[in-house]
């Protein structure tokens, strides 16, 4: 499947999780994006949170049924800070999490997707069928509060993003809108 293709459809719910610390500057990237996207209608079926840093809440909210899941957060990926970026983290090969203990407050999105297979496991929950991330480039994750210049330009951009990847399919075909469109190889 595309990640051209819109997430909204009948084949089941959408979950859009805003994720990261606010308190850790372009960190809050997913959170401000998500709270800006509850500004606007979304199509029924799709579901808006801010996760923030809580990583095992939203790893259990992700086997609860939802077709497809979106995560919003900032991803260093070595671009221009402002960045926003697309990627496809669908397949579970791509997530894995680092060999240190589990802190649900500093989990990155690979290592909640990691964790996936072991809660549904125990759960009989079933991983969603798709997984993609906008993520953006940080400029500055120390410690405050508050998004860079070039990461708060780049949250209306993810916004529109998000809002055209869940729109309902059209009749007609439109033109591909230009974006960044990477699989997830290495950690968000």
């Amino acid at each position: 499947m595309s990640t051209d293709a819109p997430l909204a459809d009948a084949s089941g719910k959408t979950l859009i999780a805003g994720v990261g610390n606010i308190f850790l500057g372009d960190d809050g990237f997913g959170v401000e994006a998500v709270r800006r996207l509850g500004e606007h209608p979304l199509p029924d079926g799709v579901e808006v949170v801010d996760a923030g840093v809580r990583g095992v809440h939203l790893a259990y909210q992700m086997l609860d049924g939802y077709h497809t899941v979106l995560l919003v957060d900032a991803s260093a990926r070595g671009g221009e800070p402002g960045t926003v970026y697309l990627l496809d983290a669908t397949d579970p090969a791509t997530a894995r999490p680092q060999s240190t203990a589990l802190d649900g407050h500093h989990m990155t999105p690979d290592t909640v997707l990691a964790l996936l297979d072991t809660l549904s496991a125990g759960t009989g929950g079933c991983r969603p069928e798709r997984v993609l991330v906008v993520g953006c480039e940080p400029a500055d994750v120390e410690e405050g509060i508050g998004l860079s210049e070039p990461v708060s330009a780049a949250v209306d951009e993810a916004v529109s993003l998000i809002l055209r990847l869940v729109e309902p399919e059209e009749p007609t075909a439109a033109p591909a809108r230009p974006h960044t469109i990477e699989r997830n190889s290495t950690p968000c």
